[in-house]
């Protein structure tokens, strides 16, 4: 999800509901109801609000090696130019679902998801050092994913 430049204004009840989906995606529409003091009708208009403005997502999180994606990992690129433009490329390739720009060691992250050390490799040199910007690569294998959430709430 894109960021604004300006933070948008949320009520405790929306504040509410973001958290309470955070906790359980799939709770009902009635259940936050009772929790908020609104009808199931009012929730969902809510929850429409909220995924049409950006604001937030419903998904599903799967597990990676479940699926047969053996090999996680987190590339660091450097990048020479404009790093939005090379940001955006790197966006555009599937195997990767996370993409953000850094001021620090590496200009770029990507996160990838693959199904083993070829396809990684395939990845890097096929798809990523081609990109013009793109001046190097340095890539951090997952040995094991210890913690992640999704549950940091709401301001």
């Amino acid at each position: 999800m894109p960021s604004s430049k300006k933070n948008p204004t949320l009520d405790d009840v929306s504040k509410t509901i973001i958290e309470l989906l955070q906790e359980d995606g799939r709770r009902s529409y009635s259940d936050i109801g009772r929790a908020v003091g609104l009808s199931e009708a009012a929730v969902r208009q809510r929850v429409q609000r909220l995924t049409d403005a950006g604001i937030m997502q419903i998904v599903a999180v799967t597990d990676p090696m479940q699926l047969g994606f053996r090999r996680q990992a987190m590339i660091g690129i450097r990048v020479s130019g404009d790093t939005r433009v090379v940001a955006e490329e790197i966006a555009a390739i599937q195997a990767i679902d996370y993409v953000v720009i850094t001021v620090g060691a590496f200009d770029i992250l990507a996160e990838v998801v693959c199904e083993d050390d070829e396809d990684l490799l395939a990845l890097i040199n096929d798809s990523i050092r081609p990109i013009d910007g793109v001046l190097s690569t340095e890539t951090f294998i997952y040995a094991k994913l210890q913690k992640q959430l999704y549950n940091w709430g709401t301001r």
